[in-house]
């Protein structure tokens, strides 16, 4: 057992009244060269993702990933919040027959399934233009391809 999680009461609540996040995030700016703003902001949605990937919603969790703005996002912080993405949204589609995850790269992903009249529906998305619920149609995917690890169902 570790300190932290002998100090911990019922609530989710650290020995000096702060939840989990709470220190987490402290911990993350204390890091050198950690700068406020959009890292920061970055990191929150990472942490809310995983609070609701835990929680048990992930469809939740895919929103929060979806949402966070990566325009100015450092390399490191658009591969930690794109392999969160990932992880969420295999879990999520793990059990849909023919979902697929693309990805035209690192930081852009969208998981399609088969529906009607050979058309894709787009299930999730991160860093595309593509709304969730829009149909496309495999001639749009020219060049992409599903992730070699884990991107069939």
């Amino acid at each position: 057992m570790t300190t932290a999680t002998t100090t911990m009461n019922d609530t989710g609540a650290t020995a000096t009244g702060r939840t989990l996040e709470e220190l987490v995030d402290r911990v993350f700016e204390a890091l050198p060269g950690a700068a406020p703003g959009l890292a920061q902001t970055i990191r929150r949605s990472v942490h809310e993702a995983r609070r609701l990937r835990r929680a048990g919603d992930l469809d939740g969790a895919l929103a929060v990933l979806a949402s966070v703005d990566r325009a100015e996002a450092t390399e490191r912080e658009a591969r930690w919040t794109y392999a969160e993405w990932l992880s969420v949204a295999r879990r999520r589609f793990a059990g849909r027959e023919g979902a697929v995850i693309y990805s035209p790269g690192t930081g852009r992903a969208a998981v399609l399934a088969p529906h009607t009249g050979g058309a894709l529906e787009t299930l999730a998305v991160l860093g595309m233009r593509w709304p969730v619920g829009k149909l496309v149609s495999r001639r749009s995917l020219r060049g992409l391809r599903p992730l070699a690890k884990g991107g069939s169902r």
